[in-house]
This record gives structure tokens, C-alpha cells and sequence, in this order.
């Protein structure tokens, strides 16, 4: 039988690393991991077809049948994107001596031998949290590096001074920070093993209220974002067991779709597929054609709070009960109805019930109140509710005082209907008002979106009312079948104890009769509610857009993450104020200051550019320095060094970012791309070609898209101008 290959596979100017003392304890750990792979994956894939297979089945059962196929499909999923790679590495404490080595996932042998200690857990928490300064009961510890699915690198780290015992030499932690500015491509790379003990401690921390992530270009933000995802999901109760098959109970918003394109494979790499990832534009189907508002006093106008809060008042101008009452007539006698009967009716939906979904509940109650006012007993209630819900002038006058509404045409009035506008936004100016009016009611800007989600909240499916009494409809004719077949049943029935009558209890009815199988509408997976979500790059946020989250989450337990150094638009306010202002009461900050990403001689060309304008700016300090300078010269030289750039790298990616001109008039290939400043926030690349940057414009705009593009490089930044191009050229 041919030996399994060694998981280790080091380069040559490695091989005193490659000492069997050093790695042989290592080599029959992974041989028994591999064992369990393969194990694990064939006990999963039979689990899985036998699940697929079962046969089927109706309401509470499918729906756990459902649940275990999801699970048994995402867990295989996992252990087959990786293979031994599922090991990030080892930790040895100073107590026991026993190497417990650490993995993405939990794998434990057939015989019940943990193999693999899931990162989330507490037991792994020394292996990303201690230092020399506190080692958290560690004696050492061993950090892979992987490469196509062998180790090409490790590292040690002692924090004993008998740490060092069957260990590599120390110095080579130095190795171990560099390879933290290793090629880019285009996702996202794997940093689980890397992650730093200011990191690890945010991931962990708990979820109650609104953590803040505060940190400066390079610091590991999105890292901490996503992995805090992954980890409260593992470790939190109240977040991870909440989800159902249906609804994720995590909701992570990225600023552009560059951005989610670029971290899509960091959750699944976790084993982590329920988590919904989106951009506030998202959230609204009118979001993604969404142009920017032509001028910034409108938008200005419209990120407040107070304008979402018109939309409440906008909904309630439809919701106002008749002032007179009505002669309700019927075949028998007919039926007042009281102006304080129609506004008792109007009352009667429970708060927080969307207006379309609303109505139906009022529709109910006036016939509800109708039909108790009706004195000829002789008429039997489901004859006269019918003929009551069938007559024209009731059914106008309601429908006109509670119409069934569509979001888009309520925010469209807004711009369009000057007197609606001022109805319901009475601090508006005339002037300001004035400005807000367009000729096109759809010609939805970004500024719209927090109002048209605002509305669709509010108001709900205009749809839901059709397909309920379809349902509706679709029960009854169940029902009507299961009775005629109980009949037949208890008909035919002759035993002592007559079994076949139990079918008549009701019970036994909603059982026969199953609304899981009945026509429906699936669930809009953005609208919420989520146990917590995460929202990277949040400094840019308005406050209208804050209140499209709050809507979704309340419990309010939010991850913010961002920079209020990189908000374009400015952010004078602290997080604590900014939060507590748009309705976050419990805000605590947490702030990373190192920068692992950015090499110090692009952060000390960036550094000045910001302090110009925030001279308190969260500039954090590089740790690592690549050794090569920042380059000027001129726009004309941008394919010369691009192609020399590429020759001279194998692997890599490179941006040039530009004003929209700039970017548009180069043609992006697979490694080199074109963007602005504003898409190319949250990303990073070995090579970044700036071209014309105080052609960003003044301000302090302006002095943020130079900042911000100028800290997305990790290797080398290269700066271009155009002779005669000034700011805002």
C-alpha cells in the first residue's frame, strides 16, 4: 500500500524546518485527520442521499426534513472545499503538553478523539488571543501556512522559556508578519490563521447593544466583520439558534457589489452559508437602477431621519375612517354604521401591521360589527356576512378610505403632489420643498431608497390580500373534500368502538387538512427581522438609511464597522453621538490601531494628505515596510508601468483608480482593474496606480478618495498626474 503523501511540502531554503523532530508529530496528526476526512465525507454523503430519498412528507416533518438535508449539505460542503487545510494550527499548553490543534471546523475520529478543535470555540480562543504579554496559559505556539493543500511555511512562537523545545527558531515570526502582505487576487485571501489577538478579542466579544469597530486603513476591519459574522452564529444562542430554513438571523451590508464580489468566498470558507450579505441598494428592488441625486441640497434633504418619518404620516392620510355614518342595506334589514363604528373598525389591526395587510383585518371587523347589529335571527351569519361583503357601496366607501396602496407611488406623490409634501413633512420650506420636486416620480436616486423601503415596510404586499383568500379559498375546498371522504369513512365504519368518528374532531381536522402544502408567497429574505447585523464601511451612512437597519433589527445588536476618516462626506460627531442621534442606545467602541496590510512608506505618504483636513484622524501605524518607495510621474507612463508590473509578476492583482474618466477609458483585464475612489473603498491590491488625484476635487471629499485610494495598496503605490490638471478638473 503507497504512503500518503506528507502534508508538508517546504520549499528548499526551508529544509532545516523540514527536520523530522520538528514536523513528525505533525505528520501522524494529519494522517489521522485525513482518515476522518474520508470517513466523515462518506458517512455525510450517505446521511444525505438517505435524507433525499425519504419519502415524502407534510408540514412539521418536511419542514425538518428540510433542515437536516441544508445541514448534512452545508457541513459536506465544507469538509470538501478543504482537506487538510482545515488545520490552521497548534497550540501546546504550559500544564499539559499536548498539542491541541486548531481547525475551521470541529473533526473528531471514530473513536471519539478530537482532531480538530473549532476556531469559535473557547478552547481555541489562546491560539488567536495570546501574547507575550499575556499568554494565556500557552507554552507555544505553531501557525501554518498553505499552499494548494500542503503547508509551504509554519511558524513558532514560545512564551515559556522551555517553549522552545522541539520548536523552530523564533526570528522566524518575522517571516510570519510579512506574509501577511502576500499577493492579492481577486477575493478576498484566507486570513483565518492570521488573525491577530486585538482582532480575536472584537470577533469574540458579546453581542448584546452596538459594538463599533473604529480603525484605520490596513487594520483587519472587513476580517473582524466577517469573522464576527461566523463566530456569533457558532457561539451566541440568541443569534445562532434563531434562524429557521427560511430566514438567516445575520445580515451583513457591504458598500458596493465590487465589494461583496471580492469577500463572497470568506464566510463559506467558515462553513458559514446562512449569513445574508447586501448593500443598503438591495434592500429595495428600485435600488439597483438608483441614480445619484443631481443635487446635494436634495440629498441632503432627504438623508434625515424626518423624512422617513414622513412616510408614516404619508400611509396614515389613507387610513382616515369616514367622518358620516352609512345605511347599509340587506335583503332583510338594513344597518347603520356609525362614524364611531367605521373608526372602531379602523382601530382594530394590531400595531406594526402593515397597512395592505391591515385592511383586511378592518374589512373583518366591520362585518363583524354590521352582522352583530343585524336583528333577524333567522338569517344564518354566513349567508349574511356574504351578502354584507358583496355590497357596492360599503365595499367603495372602504376601499376608498382604506385603499390598498403600492410603496412606489406613495414616495412618487411625494415629489410630485406639492401639497402631499407639505401634508406630511411640515418643516420642509417652500423652497426647500420646491427643490424636491421632479417631473418623473420614478426617476428613484440613492437618496429614495430609505424612503421607498420605509414605505414598503409600512405598507406591505399589496398581494398579500389576493393570495390570502386564495389560500383561504384553496383551505375551504380541503376541508370540503376531507369531510365528504370522513363521511364515506364513517359511513363504512361497523367496528365496536366506531375509531372512524374520531376524524370528526378538530384536531384531527387541521391535521388532515394541511396549510403547509396550500399556494404562498415566499418570504422576502432582506426584509428582516435579523437576531443581528453587521455593516462595514459605516461611516458613510445617512440617517435615513440607519433607520432601513433599525427596521430590521430590533434587538438592536449591531456590529458597526468603519473609519470616520474615510466618510466622504465628513463626521464631526462621534460614533457614540452619530449612533445614539438615529436610535442606538447601548454603543460601546472598540479601536484597532495597527495597520497589517499597508506598508509604511505608502502610509507615510498617505498620512499627511488626511491629517490636512482631520488632524485627529485614526492613522494607524504600519508594522510592516516593503521596501519600496512611493513613485510619481506622469499619466502618460500608466501602461508602461502596468505592463512592466505584469511581467515582472506572476501573481498579483493591480488597480489604477482615477476620476470616472480616468478609470473608464482603461480596459480592465484579469488582474488589473479600473474604479473610482468610492468603489474601490473596502478592497486591496499588490499594485495601485493612482492617476490625477487632486483631480478628486477639494474638501474634504475630495481629501478622502485620495486617502482612501491611496491605502488599497499592499506592495507598491505609484502616483500619476497629468500636466495642468488641478482639483476638480
Amino acid at each position: 500500500m503507497p504512503l500518503a503523501p506528507s502534508a508538508f511540502n517546504l520549499p528548499r531554503h526551508l529544509a532545516p524546518k523540514a527536520d523530522p523532530a520538528l514536523i513528525a508529530g505533525d505528520e501522524r496528526h494529519f494522517a489521522a485527520i485525513a482518515e476522518s476526512l474520508e470517513h466523515s465525507i462518506a458517512d455525510l454523503t450517505g446521511r444525505l442521499d438517505a435524507a433525499r430519498k425519504a419519502p415524502g412528507r407534510l408540514g412539521q416533518e418536511a419542514m425538518e426534513r428540510d433542515v437536516e438535508v441544508r445541514r448534512l449539505s452545508s457541513r459536506l460542503r465544507a469538509l470538501r472545499r478543504f482537506g487538510l487545510d482545515l488545520c490552521l494550527g497548534r497550540i501546546v499548553s504550559a500544564d499539559s503538553r499536548q498539542p491541541v490543534y486548531i481547525g475551521r471546523l470541529g473533526l473528531t475520529d471514530e473513536e471519539g478523539r478530537r482532531l480538530l478543535v473549532d476556531w469559535r470555540s473557547p478552547a481555541a480562543e489562546p491560539f488567536f488571543g495570546a501574547t507575550y504579554a499575556n499568554p494565556m496559559g500557552l507554552a507555544n505556539r505553531r501557525r501554518y501556512r498553505w499552499t494548494r493543500g500542503r503547508i509551504s511555511d509554519y511558524w513558532d512562537e514560545a512564551f515559556t522559556t522551555d517553549g522552545l523545545e522541539g520548536q523552530a527558531a523564533l526570528e522566524d515570526l518575522s517571516a510570519f508578519i510579512a506574509s501577511l502582505g502576500s499577493s492579492r487576487s481577486a477575493r478576498m485571501q484566507d486570513v483565518l490563521g492570521t488573525i491577530q489577538a486585538d482582532q480575536d478579542a472584537i470577533i469574540r466579544a458579546p453581542s448584546r447593544g452596538t459594538l463599533v469597530v473604529d480603525g484605520g486603513p490596513g487594520t483587519g476591519k472587513t476580517v473582524v466583520a466577517l469573522h464576527r459574522s461566523a463566530y456569533l452564529l457558532y457561539a451566541d444562542p440568541r443569534i445562532g439558534h434563531r434562524g429557521s430554513h427560511r430566514q438567516s438571523s445575520v445580515l451583513f451590508i457591504g458598500p458596493h457589489r465590487p465589494y461583496l464580489a471580492y469577500v463572497a468566498d470568506v464566510l463559506p470558507s467558515l462553513g458559514e452559508e446562512g449569513v445574508q450579505t447586501c448593500t443598503l441598494r438591495d434592500l429595495v428592488p428600485e435600488g439597483a437602477a438608483a441614480t445619484f441625486e443631481a443635487d446635494p441640497k436634495a440629498a441632503l434633504l432627504k438623508s434625515s431621519a424626518d423624512m422617513v418619518k414622513a412616510i408614516e404620516r404619508a400611509v396614515r392620510f389613507y387610513e382616515e375612517p369616514p367622518a358620516q355614518g352609512m345605511e347599509v342595506g340587506t335583503p332583510w334589514a338594513d344597518v347603520w354604521l356609525s362614524a364611531d363604528e367605521w373608526a372602531e373598525a379602523f382601530e382594530s389591526p394590531a400595531p406594526g401591521t402593515p397597512h395592505n395587510e391591515a385592511r383586511d383585518e378592518v374589512w373583518e371587523e366591520l362585518l363583524r360589527i354590521l352582522v352583530g347589529k343585524h336583528d333577524d335571527d333567522d338569517v344564518p351569519e354566513d349567508v349574511l356576512r356574504r351578502v354584507l361583503a358583496q355590497n357596492a357601496e360599503l365595499a367603495g366607501t372602504f376601499s376608498r378610505a382604506w385603499p390598498l396602496l403600492q410603496y412606489t407611488d406613495v414616495v412618487g406623490d411625494l415629489w410630485t403632489v406639492p401639497a402631499y409634501l407639505r401634508m406630511c413633512a411640515p418643516w420642509l420650506s417652500p423652497d426647500d420643498a420646491g427643490m424636491l420636486r421632479r417631473p418623473d416620480p420614478t426617476a428613484w436616486t440613492v437618496s429614495d431608497v430609505p424612503l421607498l423601503d420605509a414605505a414598503r415596510q409600512r405598507l406591505g404586499d399589496p398581494g398579500a390580500s389576493r393570495r390570502k383568500r386564495r389560500q383561504d379559498a384553496a383551505l375551504a375546498a380541503e376541508r370540503e373534500l376531507m369531510d365528504r371522504v370522513v363521511d364515506d369513512l364513517i359511513a363504512a365504519d361497523d367496528s365496536e368502538l366506531l375509531v372512524m368518528s374520531m376524524l370528526r374532531g378538530q384536531d384531527m381536522q387541521d391535521k388532515l387538512a394541511d396549510e403547509d402544502t396550500l399556494p404562498g408567497a415566499d418570504p422576502d429574505l432582506l426584509a428582516g427581522p435579523f437576531a443581528h447585523i453587521v455593516v462595514d464601511e459605516a461611516q458613510e451612512l445617512t440617517d435615513a438609511e440607519w433607520q432601513m437597519l433599525l427596521l430590521r433589527c430590533p434587538s438592536r445588536s449591531f456590529t458597526v464597522v468603519g473609519d470616520r476618516a474615510q466618510a466622504r462626506h465628513g463626521f464631526t460627531e462621534s460614533w457614540q453621538e452619530r449612533l445614539r442621534r438615529v436610535g442606538m442606545a447601548d454603543v460601546n467602541v472598540a479601536t484597532l490601531s495597527i495597520n497589517y496590510r499597508t506598508p509604511a512608506e505608502v502610509m507615510a505618504e498617505a498620512e499627511p494628505v488626511i491629517r490636512a483636513v482631520i488632524p485627529d484622524a485614526n492613522v494607524p501605524t504600519s508594522i510592516r515596510s516593503g521596501g519600496i518607495p512611493v513613485v510619481h510621474g506622469s499619466a502618460s507612463e500608466r501602461d508602461s508601468i502596468l505592463d512592466s508590473w505584469l511581467a515582472a509578476h506572476a501573481d498579483g492583482t493591480a488597480c489604477v483608480i482615477g476620476p470616472s474618466g480616468a478609470a473608464s477609458s482603461f480596459r480592465a483585464s484579469a488582474r488589473v482593474r479600473p474604479l473610482t475612489p468610492e468603489l474601490s473603498k473596502g478592497l486591496e491590491f499588490d499594485l495601485v496606480v493612482l492617476i490625477d488625484p487632486e483631480a478628486f476635487g477639494t474638501g474634504i471629499e475630495g481629501t478622502v478618495d485620495r486617502y482612501v485610494a491611496m491605502t488599497r495598496a499592499t506592495r507598491q503605490l505609484v502616483i500619476l498626474t497629468t500636466p495642468d490638471v488641478g482639483p476638480g478638473s
